[in-house]
């Protein structure tokens, strides 16, 4: 496949090269490193199980920081297509729909601080649910060293099966340096990574899949609710702040109370619940207690209906603290920072 579209994928490659020449600084020194010798080893071919060390990336780094400075003031490249000529590299819905038919999907849109996000893979399934189109990809074949595991855009969805497992497998390890009783290693112990890490982690991501897929079709909801066109331009205007994180985590919990939270207490997969509590952000914990508290109640006693009591509260909720705090932003813009950590934060009875 690679030789067949060797020109596309080397348009989209550089399309991201461009991107993370122009944001790299926008990690810590730390983050940068740890994400660039998982980007190497994406490259590379190397098997999440095996070891790479700084001797392996060293020189390798060197190298693509030259790449990037010399791509940092280009411009984003058409992606070119058979048949139908080339396109704007943002023009999903157009690329998609003659490369879905090749067995090939390809998603162009924005992350944080309005980065640039690309990638294009092999497409292993479409799934329509509601009137919403799920999109999940399998091997990758060009992508950014931002490689979300899933996003939205609209209503369709994509989600990308190589990245998920890379996510596991850095959850794997860090859990792994701690060993402690929590409802990561609760999840872990789910699986045989001791007698097999790939196999292992195959099977975990085929669990979670379905919970990412839960997320970003709840995540869609949420928007519909709250309006996101507004949200999302509040979100572009702030700078980075405690309000952000914390808006953030609401329109989190708005889509996990609308959709992710009953689809796993549908499926009753306890290590997918265990996961999901394990992988909860610390801004979603410190404003959403009940949450975890419910959590606690099911590891204990193994009932569910706190949580589910929980995810019909929230629904109303969090819907209704978005669209306050959505007023106070477009009635006095950034000076609303401070009332919406406030209005955010404050003590909720459940």
């Amino acid at each position: 496949m690679r030789t067949q579209y060797q020109d596309l994928i080397q348009t989209i490659q550089r399309n991201c090269h461009i991107a993370d020449a122009r944001h790299a600084g926008d990690y810590t020194l730390c983050v940068y490193l740890l994400k660039m010798r998982e980007f190497y080893r994406w490259e590379k071919g190397i098997l999440l199980s095996e070891v790479v060390t700084s001797d392996d990336v060293g020189e390798w780094l060197t190298q693509r920081e030259a790449v990037w400075d010399a791509l940092d003031d280009q411009d984003y490249a058409p992606v070119p297509l058979n048949g139908s000529g080339e396109h704007d590299p943002f023009a999903n819905e157009a690329i998609n729909t003659a490369l879905n038919k090749e067995g090939l999907v390809y998603s162009a849109g924005y992350g944080r601080r309005c980065r640039p996000l690309f990638f294009l893979a092999e497409l292993e399934q479409i799934i329509e649910q509601d009137d919403y189109t799920l999109l999940v990809a399998g091997r990758e074949l060009a992508r950014d060293v931002e490689a979300p595991p899933a996003m939205n855009q609209g209503k369709h969805v994509f989600i990308r099966r190589e990245s998920l497992r890379r996510m596991l497998w850095e959850k794997v390890d860090e859990w792994r340096w701690s060993g402690l009783d929590n409802p990561m290693g609760r999840a872990l112990a789910h699986y045989d990574f001791d007698a097999d890490v790939e196999a292992a982690l195959d099977a975990m991501a085929a669990a979670e899949i379905q919970t990412v897929i839960a997320h970003e079709i709840g995540e869609v909801k949420a928007g519909q609710v709250l309006g996101d066109t507004e949200w999302q331009t509040m979100l572009f205007v702030l700078p980075p702040s405690h309000a952000d994180i914390m808006l953030r985590a609401v329109r989190d919990l708005l889509a996990d109370c609308l959709h992710t939270l009953p689809e796993l207490l549908a499926r009753g997969n306890a290590a997918s619940i265990h996961f999901y509590f394990g992988n909860l952000s610390a801004m979603r914990k410190k404003i959403a207690p009940q949450l975890v508290a419910a959590y606690q109640h099911w590891y204990q006693t193994g009932d569910v209906e706190q949580m589910a009591a929980y995810a019909e509260w929230g629904r109303e909720h969090w819907a209704q603290v978005g669209r306050e705090a959505l007023v106070l932003f477009q009635a006095k813009g950034i000076a609303a920072l401070q009332e919406i950590e406030v209005l955010i934060g404050a003590e909720h009875s459940f």
